[in-house]
């Protein structure tokens, strides 16, 4: 059989399709011909691509985050048994993928493809080995919040069908809820539960998904009951359809909510709420847990992209934060503080001038300012990249069923084709949390030059296999967002003093990760202790320390990759700088770096250095020319 047979056989197999085998057919001449002329590097290229769309429909969520009507009225399957099969696709695809490539038949880009799809296999599989020991429902990764926000913010609808796969998605998000409860209550009776304060915020998170119209006679309305009237009124408004229809879809998506979605939100509530008293009074790193060594072992390796151990990264984080006190000590003297550090950060949490108004006025001022930071580093761009984003970038406030007091902003892609915009999400329900000298910094992070910048261009790449356009290594994306903080100061960014404080505020934050995500995990760490040197280290304010910790505690590992990644790109840089010297170009640097999508640091090594030869190689050919050419 071929190639592409053997993939749809074992495809319709692991999904439980039914699977018929075609006679076969001569192919066309000109078909033929155009497969004898392609190098293997296009067939790989080619390869990949039918290999990556198989794989994406095994997702219609993932399709519709990338702008795409595929499925639209599924969900994904979480269940066990579907992520089962998924690695065996997987693993099939990569046994094909080594029987039939030559790999030194491959150019350097392709052998780059071919290495990072057997990668991503190989870390599938590893995650699989530990799926004992993850939390299901957290503060930060649960579907109680996260599904809500998909169907309001990606589920885009523009007829009548867009609006009925809508309200299908509407039970799909309670089966999905039911399914993950019971993969939660299986864990929990082997002892694997988050710690008391994620039950405490999932519980809230689900009850007020079913509190208001149409749940009860209360004043508020559901968050998914204002989006689905929201749409349909969009619907009417654009004369896409009649009343009659309009009132139809609005009965349906009442009848999903009530029938379907409340009984999954309020079983997940009343369980939880059940056994929360069995979750450790005090909060404990996964160390606490069956397998917990082995498994934050995995984690690091998975986040960092290295074999980093504990015990390294701490020590990392502790040269990187005592470097770091050394520089915010000299901004600190010459602002004319006569303190130390720990008194210049008790300053900077205390006075008012450091905040916006905790009023709605004071939050839209945050958001302006902020527009108006990417209006400035914008202007700089063309100076320090060839690749530019096509997408825009929005600024705006996280949506209230899913605010948190003191949580960390983030950003939402745009799609690749620029339909959707990238966002940068801040959370403003405490504006005490969000201080006025840290916002710069952060803005540089999450959208430009930092994740915008990065996610945009990589889906708008075109001549890499789609699915390194999309791909994800923690390190390489949050390593670059934080090399872009700095990157913003070089590029004319933090005028103010203080802003610049923030930024080393901001870095120091991450270097503290180091030290604290090893100790809670490995080193057997409390909360409060996590916190207060947290504290110690940052101008940070407790609130936001707190709910920092709280997400290293539930997320293990995670919050390494930034420094990592940082550390990774800026030693390659100054490798570049050395090897190269007047010929060095920062612009053709981070396109080098951009241009490959997000790699994990061995392989963006690669890249790096094989760009760094190409470059000194054509300058001594070039050097060599006779003069009169």
């Amino acid at each position: 059989m071929s190639r592409l047979l053997i993939t749809g056989l074992v495809s319709c197999l692991l999904l439980g399709c039914q699977a018929v085998v075609p006679v076969s057919q001569p192919a066309p001449q000109s078909a033929l011909a155009a497969a004898e002329t392609m190098t293997a590097s296009q067939r790989l290229n080619q390869w990949l691509d039918e290999q990556y769309e198989a794989r994406l429909q095994m997702s219609p969520m993932a399709m519709t985050s990338q702008g795409r009507k595929d499925k639209y009225d599924q969900m994904d399957d979480v269940s066990e048994a579907a992520a089962e099969r998924r690695l065996a696709w997987l693993a099939a695809s990569v046994e094909t993928l080594r029987a039939e490539f030559e790999y030194a038949a491959l150019d350097d880009q392709a052998q780059l493809s071919f290495d990072l799809w057997v990668d991503e296999y190989e870390r599938s599989r590893a995650a699989w080995e530990f799926r004992g020991s993850r939390y299901v429902f957290t503060q930060m990764m649960g579907v109680q919040s996260q599904l809500p926000n998909f169907l309001i913010n990606f589920h885009r609808v523009d007829s009548a069908a867009d609006m009925e796969a809508y309200i299908k998605r509407l039970s799909g998000v309670s089966h999905s809820i039911e399914v993950l409860l019971q993969q939660a209550q299986n864990l929990a009776a082997t002892g694997v539960r988050p710690p008391r304060f994620a039950y405490a915020a999932v519980i809230s998170e689900a009850r007020n998904q079913i509190a208001g119209a149409p749940f009860d006679a209360g004043a508020e309305i559901a968050p998914l009951w204002q989006d689905a009237g929201n749409k349909v009124d969009q619907l009417l408004a654009s004369n896409s359809i009649d009343k009659t229809t309009a009132d139809r879809l609005r009965s349906a998506a009442r009848d999903a909510l009530l029938v379907d979605l409340k009984p999954a939100y309020a079983a997940l509530a009343d369980w939880l709420t059940a056994d929360i008293n069995n979750t450790s009074a005090v909060s404990q790193g996964v160390g606490s847990l069956p397998n917990g060594a082995a498994f934050y072992a995995h984690s690091l390796r998975a986040r960092t992209s290295t074999d980093l151990t504990a015990d390294q990264i701490h020590g990392i984080g502790l040269m990187e934060v005592a470097r770091l006190r050394a520089e915010m000590t000299t901004l600190k003297n010459s602002l004319g503080f006569n303190g130390d550090l720990k008194a210049f950060f008790d300053y900077l949490r205390a006075d008012d001038q450091f905040y916006y108004a905790d009023t709605d006025a004071g939050r839209q001022a945050y958001i302006t300012d902020t527009e108006a930071f990417y209006a400035r580093i914008k202007v700089q761009l063309p100076d320090y990249f060839g690749l530019l984003p096509k997408a825009e970038l929005v600024v705006k406030r996280v949506e209230a069923f899913r605010e948190q007091d003191g949580a960390a902003q983030h950003y939402s892609r745009s799609t690749a084709d620029g339909a959707r915009p990238g966002v940068y999400y801040a959370h403003l329900s405490d504006m005490r949390a969000m201080p006025r000298y840290l916002m710069e910094a952060i803005a540089m992070h999450e959208g430009i030059p930092g994740h915008h910048m990065q996610i945009a261009i990589a889906q708008e790449l075109t001549d890499l296999p789609k699915f390194r356009t999309m791909a994800f290594s923690t390190a390489f994306v949050e390593g670059w967002a934080l090399y872009a903080e700095l990157l913003a100061k070089e590029m004319g960014g933090y005028e103010d003093p203080y802003s610049d404080f923030g930024r080393m505020t901001s870095e120091i934050w991450r270097a503290v990760r180091l030290v604290v995500d090893s100790g809670l995990h490995a080193k057997g760490w409390s909360e409060d202790q996590a916190v207060a040197y947290f504290l110690d280290n940052s101008a940070v304010a407790e609130t936001a320390a707190r709910s920092e910790v709280q997400r290293y505690l539930v997320w293990p590992g995670q919050a390494t990759a930034y420094k990592v990644g940082m550390l990774k790109i800026l030693s390659l840089r100054r490798e570049a700088e050395e090897a190269l010297g007047d010929r060095f170009d920062i612009r053709a640097f981070h396109d080098v770096v951009l241009g490959g999508g997000a790699l994990p640091l061995t392989l963006l090594e690669r890249r790096v250095r094989h760009w760094i030869n190409a470059t000194a190689a054509r300058s001594i050919n070039i050097g060599t020319l006779p003069a009169n050419l």
